[in-house]
């Protein structure tokens, strides 16, 4: 009782504050514009469609009527056209010849033969054949005398005996005759005969096939095609003789048959048994048959009737609705501020500092770009980590905020490269540390002038050192390349030393002309800062520099020790297709080398070396199991077959050492999903910003782990939590589907309601009764 007091008192507070509102004038100026605004075009859209719709719902009628009828002249004509096919088969099948009928040992052959043509059409209730100038006629079921079938078997309430006979034996052309009373034993049924002579189509037939077909069977046809058909159909021969009719409702007197029969094809309008009728009429091409369909006018165009009505149903509807909507809207002109103000108070506490709410409203957006500021060198860094180690993403989105980040060139072309600084000493203390991250910062983004380079700093899961990626922007005339390179270390490195007491060492990649191959210069950077050479302090090493072609003696050959180590890295990154086309390099030239054998084994020897030597760092004691088989080739086809397969096992245990490594990177991103599925924010692609792993990579992993996608699996945890609140509280259901971070409450509905088959308010209802 108490409840329902102080809801009462609720309720009528709401009231009063809604109907203090109602009485502004602005309000009601806004209520007027909103309605003159929408009924306007509303009246000229409505009796535009009006029109429109009833045009075209007449036509659309009508024409389906049409089709209709077509579909059962068709269906019929196919019908007559089997019978007549299976006369002509008849007459040229052997078991059938006037001598097999004769034929005392062949006739029961026959009788078996007309039997299954019979069966094989479900239209004929009987099949005889009859040869002319015979006293016997045939059937499925046997042979008989002619004037006992026709007097006994079935008597035709207008077909004489006599009759029979003389149209049976004198017919040249298919004879049908309409629908009559037939006697058969001591039922009664209304049947058509159709008679086609044999042979078909010649001038001199020498019998003649009789079909005997229930008129159900035909005005079956016509009902299961005309269901909707509430009145009379016909069907006429050429000659304008009624061949059937069926009749629902009010029959047409067979007085007015005739003027039926002679109607154009199309839809007529006309008066029948005192009745105003739509009649549609259709002609058979294949037998001059005539299809007539008579419905009453006002049920022929009901629809057009319900449309009119439902028109103005609906226009009274939307502009009662209308004229509420634009007094709602009106009202809630008032409440955008009043939401912002509530949303700045809730967010940001500015509301009790600011002088009025446009203030407050300025200051919340001044707050969030501070912490949008905030987060950007962190994303930047991010983007540029997945870079490095996995090249340019396949992510529109990550490719728009790295284009953000300043590494394109617009219209123009560039180089790519990286370099990684080094401290050898590691940095302890407190004044060490705060000079490494002055100098991190200073690199974190910086042009060098006169030279087009942008460089930025990367930090990277390395102790002590920096990565840089560096953009060089292409000039016409000026400085070649590699001095522009030089000169941007050069600046990097004076930076670097203002200020430190310890000099990095610094490893340079090479220069490449798209983002794709930055992850190969940042392997090239670290190579080349890996065999740097100790002789003196801040020395830079470039990986294009580490070592050349080296000759012993003339003639002699060796291959490059840069090529060497960047196959080592590539074995060691476990990239197989890098790995690859170093090693069929290698092979190609020393396939074209004019080498002596032992010189050219030595060589082959210290590129299996190689690889042996990074299978060993890796723990693969396997692969010496088979060094026998390894070493012992006669070709250097046979050789590179076996380095290539060697390589191909190095690189697939790099990837699953990295996998193994990874397994717990998966759980912590599966229960940072779990902890933060109410996120709208929440995607794939931040995660795998946040985590620096691919997305492809994140996304197979996820799936691996949890057995869904990624989006599969945050709606199933969104669901889930849905589903406790709904059981757990009595929240309203659009408090609770955004509070999961779904802010499209009626597509979540729809989704819940598809997967579940109950929206999220039946499931409610269902529990509470249950419990109740």
């Amino acid at each position: 009782m108490k409840r329902s007091i102080q809801a009462f008192y609720g309720s009528r507070f709401v009231f009063q504050e809604r109907w203090n509102v109602m009485k502004s004038k602005l309000l009601f100026r806004y209520a007027l514009s909103y309605i003159l605004a929408f009924l306007i075009p509303l009246t000229a859209l409505t009796v535009f469609v009006y029109d429109s719709a009833v045009k075209n719902l007449r036509s659309e009628i009508e024409q389906s009527k049409i089709n209709q009828l077509n579909q059962v002249k068709l269906t019929i004509d196919d019908r007559m056209n089997e019978l007549h096919a299976l006369a002509s088969r008849i007459s040229y099948d052997e078991h059938l010849t006037p001598y097999m009928l004769d034929h005392t040992l062949y006739a029961q052959e026959a009788i078996r033969t007309l039997a299954n043509y019979k069966a094989s059409n479900s239209i004929v209730e009987d099949l005889l054949l009859y040869m002319h100038g015979d006293s016997l006629i045939y059937s499925y079921r046997g042979l008989a005398n002619l004037d006992v079938v026709f007097n006994r078997e079935y008597r035709f309430e207008n077909w004489t005996a006599e009759e029979v006979r003389r149209n049976l034996n004198e017919i040249d052309q298919p004879l049908i005759r309409a629908a009559e009373m037939v006697n058969m034993y001591s039922r009664q049924e209304p049947m058509l005969t159709y008679i086609v002579p044999i042979k078909t189509n010649d001038p001199y037939p020498y019998g003649a096939v009789v079909y005997l077909m229930k008129e159900s069977k035909l005005t079956g046809v016509m009902d299961s095609i005309l269901n909707d058909v509430n009145g009379s159909n016909y069907i006429f021969n050429e000659k304008g003789e009624v061949l059937t009719t069926n009749s629902r409702g009010t029959e047409t007197p067979g007085a007015e048959w005739g003027t039926l029969a002679d109607l154009e094809p199309g839809i007529h309008s006309m008066t029948l048994a005192g009745e105003k009728q739509s009649v549609v009429s259709v002609t058979s091409e294949e037998n001059g048959w005539t299809y007539v369909m008579a419905m009453p006018s006002h049920q022929f165009f009901g629809r057009v009737a319900h449309v009119q009505t439902l028109i103005a149903i609906v226009f009274a509807l939307v502009v009662v609705t209308g004229s509420l909507a634009a007094m709602m809207l009106a009202r809630r002109q008032y409440h955008p501020v009043k939401d912002l103000m509530e949303f700045v108070g809730i967010q940001s506490g500015a509301a009790a500092k600011a002088s009025n709410e446009w203030d407050s409203i300025r200051q919340t957006i001044r707050e969030y770009n501070a912490r949008i500021d905030m987060q950007q060198p962190f994303v930047r860094n991010q983007c540029l980590l997945l870079l490095l180690k996995h090249g340019r993403p396949d992510d529109r989105e990550m490719m728009r905020t790295i284009d953000g980040i300043g590494l394109g060139f617009g219209d123009g072309q560039g180089q790519y490269l990286t370099a990684i600084l080094s401290w050898s000493e590691p940095a302890e203390g407190r004044r060490i540390s705060e000079e490494r991250y002055a100098v991190r910062d200073a690199l974190s983004h910086f042009v060098v002038e006169g030279t087009g380079a942008r460089v930025f700093g990367v930090e990277f899961s390395a102790v002590d050192q920096l990565a840089l990626v560096i953009a060089l922007e292409e000039q016409e005339g000026g400085d070649g390349l590699q001095e522009r390179i030089a000169r941007t270390i050069e600046a990097v490195r004076l930076l670097a030393v203002d200020g430190l007491q310890s000099v990095p060492h610094i490893g340079v990649g090479s220069a490449y002309a798209d983002l794709d191959s930055l992850n190969q210069s940042f392997v090239e950077a670290a190579t080349a800062l890996e065999h740097r050479k100790m002789n003196g302090r801040g020395q830079v090493t470039y990986f294009e520099q580490l070592a050349g072609p080296e000759q012993a003696e003339e003639g002699s050959f060796w291959i490059s020790r840069k090529l060497i180590l960047k196959l080592d890295q590539s074995l060691k990154q476990g990239s197989t297709l890098v790995a690859v086309r170093i090693l069929s390099d290698i092979m190609d030239t020393l396939k074209k080398e004019p080498l002596s054998a032992p010189l050219l084994r030595c060589i082959c020897f210290d590129v299996l070396n190689s690889l042996l030597r990074t299978a060993s760092e890796l723990g693969m004691r396997e692969v010496f199991a088979d060094i026998s088989v390894l070493a012992s080739f006669e070709t250097l086809e046979e050789l590179e077959s076996r380095l290539l397969s060697l390589a191909s096992e190095i690189c697939a245990q790099v990837e699953r050492n990295t996998e193994e490594t990874r397994d717990t990177l998966i759980d912590d991103i599966v229960k940072d999903v779990d902890d933060r599925f109410s996120d709208y924010t929440l995607s794939l692609e931040h995660l795998a910003l946040k985590y620096s792993v691919s997305t492809s990579y994140l996304s197979r992993s996820f799936k691996e782990k949890t057995g869904l996608n990624f989006s599969q699996y945050i709606w199933r945890s969104r669901v889930e939590e849905v589903i406790r609140q709904l059981e757990t509280t009595s929240a309203p259901l659009k408090e609770i589907i955004e509070q999961v971070g779904y802010l499209d409450a009626p597509n979540f509905i729809r989704r819940f309601k598809k997967e579940m088959g109950f929206t999220p308010g039946q499931y409610r209802k269902q529990k509470a009764s249950k419990r109740a």
